[in-house]
């Protein structure tokens, strides 16, 4: 058995140490109530970090098309397009590294986090699963920043690779976007080696199927619109998704629901926004409300029986979250979080257009 089945928590320990020496250079008052201002400071951190020629590989115009260029394939699928956006991890030295996973740190909650280090650490197991499969890299993440980080500012960044695209915009320094955010896993549930029976995206699972064997019969035929699930999720790597697409709502209305189903329906949905540190889902609440159920809407395809494939998502109002484990025997998962004609900050930066000064001029 190679280093990567039997070892694999000293790599993450190594990554994660790095991370935490990169977040306590961080004062404690930014920690606690700005942080915005906390990206901004990890973010110039970073940039001050990188040579002439890895900064041209990072930064770009915040104007820039490619800011709404994403994708959760392997980075090696990705050249035919141009290549992912930003520097790869595996090209950065050890402070830069660190630094990186500071900025990440800035967005993403303890859960989020460890969330996104396991994602990374199953690269390692995919490539020894796959007899040394040179594409499942746990170093080929990407780093990218958009415009000039300010606590004040417009701008964005990126932390991106193989199932994990994790996406900010900040317009003004007061207002977040998050999404796209893409979390998937594969293997969904790992068979053998040191990490035998891990499931980093669990809770997205059993909380599903909970509520889905919950139902009654009347209920199940408004909640499952097919008896086979789609390969992936319907919105892919798309750049942005129009609410008119999945008008009118299929699956069963949060009402139509008993107060038992409601409340795992909403834990369901926690699970794709506790990714991301609080005070960033306030701000993001107060514009568009998260979790709560009115308008919400829960469909469901495929199987209900664990290893069969299966798909479901969860529509609001302003959001759509999605889940597909179809692929690799049904070991093999896919989540996303989009808002609708909202994503990568675009109904922000409409208003913030319409609205400033300097562009009304």
């Amino acid at each position: 058995m190679s280093c990567a089945l039997a070892c694999p928590l000293p790599f993450l320990a190594a990554i994660s140490a790095a991370a935490l020496a990169a977040v306590s250079f961080l004062p404690a008052s930014a920690r606690a109530h700005d942080v915005s201002a906390e990206m901004a400071e990890a973010a110039n951190r970073f940039l001050r970090s990188l040579d002439v020629d890895q900064r041209k590989q990072v930064s770009s115009d915040f104007a820039v098309e490619n800011r709404t260029s994403w994708h959760y394939f392997p980075s090696s699928m990705l050249q035919a397009q141009g290549g992912r956006r930003g520097l790869p991890i595996k090209e950065m030295a050890a402070d830069q590294r660190a630094l990186a996973h500071g900025l990440l740190n800035t967005a993403l909650s303890h859960r989020g986090y460890l969330k996104a280090m396991t994602i990374i650490a199953l690269e390692a197991i995919l490539r020894d699963l796959e007899g040394g499969n040179a594409r499942r890299d746990p170093e080929m993440y990407h780093v990218a920043v958009f415009g000039e980080p300010s606590a004040e500012g417009t701008w964005g960044w990126s932390f991106e690779g193989h199932h994990l695209s994790v996406n900010v915009t900040l317009v003004e320094g007061k207002r977040f976007s998050v999404t796209p955010s893409f979390f998937g896993s594969n293997p969904a549930i790992v068979k053998g080696g040191a990490l035998e029976g891990l499931e980093a995206l669990a809770a997205e699972q059993k909380l599903a199927r909970q509520l889905v064997r919950s139902l009654t019969p009347e209920q199940t035929k408004l909640a499952v619109i097919s008896d086979k699930a789609p390969r992936d999720i319907i919105t892919g790597a798309d750049r942005s998704v129009a609410e008119s697409r999945f008008q009118p709502p299929q699956g069963i209305p949060f009402e139509r629901l008993n107060a038992e189903q409601q409340e795992t329906l909403l834990d369901l949905v926690r699970q794709f926004t506790t990714n991301y540190r609080t005070p960033v889902l306030d701000e993001i609440a107060r514009r568009a409300p998260i979790v709560e159920g009115r308008g919400m809407h829960f469909a469901w395809a495929g199987s209900f029986e664990p290893g069969e494939g299966h798909y479901y998502r969860i529509q609001t109002p302003h959001y759509l979250f999605e889940y597909d484990n179809t692929q690799n025997d049904a070991n093999h998962v896919h989540t996303v979080w989009r808002q609708f004609d909202g994503d990568f900050g675009q109904d922000l930066l409409r208003h913030h257009y319409e609205t400033s000064p300097h562009h009304a001029k």
